[in-house]
């Protein structure tokens, strides 16, 4: 998935020795005030780990590294978890659901499951039926639902047509108050890469805050959550450029915001000279091209995470000219695009936000100039 990158952030090291002799060389005073500010610098603990099919980061600032160990066990606990419930194309609860809905029959879901089957029905409504975790058979057939792929998977028109024919939407899912869910339609499978890494953002916060850790930043596969800060300081992270190796922009994360970024140019295959990434337009049945990237920032919230993982698609399918009407039905005013040609688009919110490591590139706006 695409990555939001975090800059860097290491603890104070052992002095070289040019760093020596300039302590050396300081006064007295001038000397105890420089030890003190480091002495004073926060311990960061960080750890990461491989979930989701993604890489995952923990970093915790403010705590000793014993509680901060407990900590990360419990998180990365709860990663795998989700990963074992949640895998589209491994044994997993939503695998055994996706059979049985395949065979017409019922199935009776986890209350987790249901609680995020019901909000990413919501969320699909919202965004005009762009966010649609319900096209997992599309998915498989382009062959994203794999660890490695290529353009030997490269679907023919007649193999596409014949899924889009039948239209399958999350939609078409009826959850029962009990929490057994059924379909209309045989075609529906669900997949929720696009979806259940934000999800996991939100419930790591709410673990953490359970056990006492007031200051984290969570990374899932480039999507960011921020819990207080690192050491009084906001959180510093960047924003991947789309084609080349650094970064676009960066900005400081406040306590409980997320941000979260689709993109083109990380899962992906080239065929014909075209470049086809792995977010599918429900429409058309084919990946989108409208966009490179999209980042979107969500204020905070309990579903923050949710928010900034799959608030990001129906912008980056719709493009600039739909863009900002998708963002504003989900509730996000936060908007960075660079659409098919390179251009960056903004909205004023973001563009207030943001930080440019190189020159700022001309900007086109979103909500208007």
């Amino acid at each position: 998935m695409p990555r939001t990158e975090v800059l860097a952030a290491t603890a104070v090291g052992r002095p070289t020795l040019r760093r020596r002799l300039l302590l050396w060389l300081l006064p007295p005073l001038l000397l105890i005030a420089v030890l003190g500010l480091a002495l004073r610098q926060p311990e960061l603990h960080s750890q990461g780990s491989y979930v989701f099919g993604t890489r995952v980061q923990l970093s915790i600032s403010g705590v000793s590294a014993e509680e901060a160990r407990q900590a990360e066990n419990a998180v990365f606990s709860l990663f795998e978890d989700m990963h074992r419930s949640l895998h589209a194309w491994q044994p997993s609860e939503l695998m055994r659901m996706n059979a049985a809905l395949a065979e017409g029959k019922p199935f009776t879901a986890s209350p987790r499951l249901v609680e995020i089957l019901r909000a990413a029905q919501a969320l699909s409504r919202e965004s005009q039926g762009l966010f649609d975790p319900g096209i997992g058979r599309l998915i498989q057939l382009w062959g994203f639902q794999d660890d490695q792929f290529n353009d030997s998977h490269f679907p023919t028109d007649a193999a596409v047509q014949a899924l889009m024919v039948q239209h399958p939407s999350i939609a078409d899912l009826q959850i029962a108050a009990d929490g057994t869910v059924s379909s209309r339609k045989r075609v529906v499978a669900v997949d929720l890469g696009g979806y259940a890494k934000g999800w996991a953002l939100d419930l790591a916060a709410a673990r953490l805050r359970q056990l006492g850790v007031s200051n984290a930043l969570i990374d899932v596969g480039g999507n960011l959550l921020a819990l207080g800060s690192k050491g009084g300081e906001p959180w510093q992270v960047g924003i991947q450029h789309p084609r080349t190796s650094g970064l676009l922009a960066t900005l400081q994360l406040q306590d409980g915001e997320a941000i979260g970024t689709s993109g083109d140019y990380y899962r992906y295959f080239s065929h014909g000279g075209i470049r086809y990434c792995h977010i599918l337009d429900p429409r058309s049945g084919y990946p989108a091209r409208q966009s490179q990237t999209v980042t979107v920032l969500a204020d905070p919230g309990p579903h923050a995470g949710a928010m900034s993982d799959g608030a990001s698609k129906a912008p980056f399918i719709g493009g600039p000219g739909h863009a900002l009407t998708l963002s504003r039905a989900t509730g996000v005013n936060k908007v960075l695009m660079v659409d098919a040609a390179g251009q960056v688009w903004l909205t004023h919110a973001m563009a207030a936000r943001l930080h440019w490591p190189g020159p700022r590139p001309v900007i086109h706006w979103l909500d208007g100039g």
